[in-house]
């Protein structure tokens, strides 16, 4: 028999309520919360439960514990849609935030094997590798590592990159975009992906990649962001009407490696 919500274990039931204290505004973004003793008081609930519900609500980015001050609601997370052809900056000012972006590596590179594949170049082609860290208030949303295909951007300059990558493939290089294919899955961050957002080893975060192609079937772009899983959540719009939503089959998956034997 499936468990109904009466059965959900009561620290699970003490996460539900606070957090619908803060989505109806009863506390706000950097509000403090009342401490584990009050909290304790005013559910009439032990210390052990009133601490596994502030875990949970931590490890899910809607409050921030500091020591020695106490526990507060966090920032709220940053909207942001897949596969838009708006540049990060832009979508932030529509926002009302303040976007910034910080270029850490822009490089000429050989095809690996794997993104030969993806960018339908041959192996050792030149590829830019262009690296970058988004900031929104100050605060760091995103490490993305993208690369482009030399033939799809020949000449491409350090200036031409500090804003939208499919404004320049437009307008300088006169690309037809077609489509953006996104992978989402959720991870932990490591040492690396920590380091630059940011957070503690551990914490969690979404992984997207994406491959973007122009009018022709060509790969103009392939790239791979680690979003703060506290600070992001996506939204998508589906067309149900537009021919294009019928189910046409499971993409392939270009990080999953093929079963021996097969070709």
């Amino acid at each position: 028999m499936a468990k109904t919500k009466a059965d959900a274990p009561l620290y699970h039931k003490l996460k539900d309520r606070i957090l619908e204290l803060i989505e109806s505004g009863r506390y706000r973004p950097g509000d403090r919360l009342p401490t584990e003793y009050e909290l304790c008081e005013q559910f009439e609930v032990s210390r052990t439960t009133v601490r596994q519900a502030l875990h949970h609500l931590k490890l899910e980015g809607h409050i921030e514990q500091t020591q020695g001050k106490g526990t507060f609601v966090a920032s709220s997370k940053i909207q942001q849609p897949l596969s838009s052809y708006i540049s990060f900056d832009d979508y932030m000012k529509r926002l009302g935030l303040s976007g910034e972006t910080k270029v850490l590596e822009f490089a000429v590179v050989p095809a690996t094997a794997q993104l030969a594949k993806m960018l339908h170049v041959a192996e050792t082609d030149p590829l830019y590798k262009l690296i970058r860290m988004r900031y929104v208030d100050r605060t760091p949303l995103k490490y993305s590592i993208t690369y482009i295909p030399w033939k799809v951007a020949p000449g491409l300059a350090f200036e031409e990159i500090q804003g939208s990558l499919y404004d320049v493939f437009r307008g300088k290089y006169g690309h037809q975009l077609s489509k953006c294919v996104d992978w989402i899955e959720p991870i932990l961050t490591d040492d690396q992906y920590s380091e630059y957002l940011e957070v503690a080893v551990g914490a969690p975060a979404l992984m997207v990649r994406s491959v973007t192609y122009d009018t022709a079937g060509m790969p103009l772009e392939h790239s791979q962001e680690i979003f703060r899983g506290d600070r992001s959540k996506f939204v998508l719009e589906r067309d149900l009407q537009s021919p294009s939503a019928k189910y046409t089959g499971l993409l392939p998956d270009p990080w999953q490696h093929e079963p021996d034997g097969a070709e």
